[in-house]
């Protein structure tokens, strides 16, 4: 059976919802989490017969307006919208093979001019592609190439390590929800998500909520065994040379316990060397 994306991600996003949320009345005693499925289809003005079948998966083929009025019913935000479009498929969808990625070597070459600054590449399965000095030092070997997915879920140092682990968590899973979306049937998306769902229960309750969200948190908390805890603003860029790769920047604020945290973590790799 056809995997079914569309109705998967419609059931679930009538579970976030409340008739309040809607503006529907609560009346009676409630059996299922969020909106029913004709509710959704009142406020969308669809049919209920041809909202049940998107969710079963026997419609796959709606309309923009539909997904409009449906994405106004669920209360999607732009991230969310975009992912249903995607889905659906009247969305960007990209597909790719199984090559390696590669980063540019100018880009390399930017980065390690920035010495003051952690900064790494992802890949479209969040695979940490480059890091600089800086970066590799913060997060401890991350220039080896590891996957950001795996290391929040799968790394058993990761909640210490993030001190606000589950908005990390949630985060995360949401960016990696649009990069699903965004690059179907990519074999190695595909790999790294067998991977971590097989291991992590908490990764598969955030997975189950399909949450997609694009855009990452402003700034983030980190507590390293050597320089002890710093939080860090965050940039990020897409590589335009290279579709589905971002380059991510760390900077702290000027002044900060956390700006002369980095700054001793700084000396230190510089000390050990490249």
């Amino acid at each position: 059976m056809p995997e079914n994306l569309l109705g998967d991600y419609l059931r679930a996003r009538r579970a976030q919802v409340s008739p309040a949320d809607a503006g529907l009345p609560t009346l009676g005693p409630r059996r299922v989490p969020g909106l029913r499925r004709e509710e959704v289809a009142i406020v969308a003005g669809v049919s209920v017969d041809y909202y049940v079948r998107l969710e079963q998966g026997r419609e796959r083929h709606p309309s923009a307006q539909v997904l409009d009025a449906l994405a106004d019913a669920l209360r999607l935000d732009t991230d969310a919208r975009q992912h249903l479009f995607r889905v659906a498929g009247l969305g960007p969808s990209l597909s790719r093979g199984a090559a390696p990625e590669r980063v540019d070597p100018e880009l390399l070459r930017l980065m390690d001019m920035w010495p003051d600054n952690p900064a790494i590449v992802l890949g479209r399965a969040y695979d940490v592609l480059a890091a600089n000095r800086l970066a590799s030092a913060l997060f401890e070997g991350f220039a080896h190439g590891p996957n950001l997915l795996a290391k929040v879920f799968l790394d058993p140092d990761a909640r210490t390590f993030y001190p606000d682990w589950e908005r990390v968590a949630a985060y995360t899973v949401a960016g990696f929800r649009v990069l699903h979306g965004t690059w179907a049937g990519d074999p190695r998306i595909a790999e790294v998500l067998a991977s971590v769902r097989a291991g992590s229960p908490e990764f598969e309750e955030l997975w189950a909520r399909h949450d997609a969200r694009g855009k990452r948190l402003e700034s983030k908390r980190f507590r390293h065994p050597d320089v002890g805890e710093l939080t860090l603003r965050m940039n990020a860029f897409d590589v335009k040379s290279a579709p589905g790769q971002e380059l991510i920047v760390y900077h702290a604020e000027p002044g900060t316990r956390s700006a002369e945290a980095l700054a001793l973590l700084g000396t230190l790799a510089a000390t050990v060397g490249p």
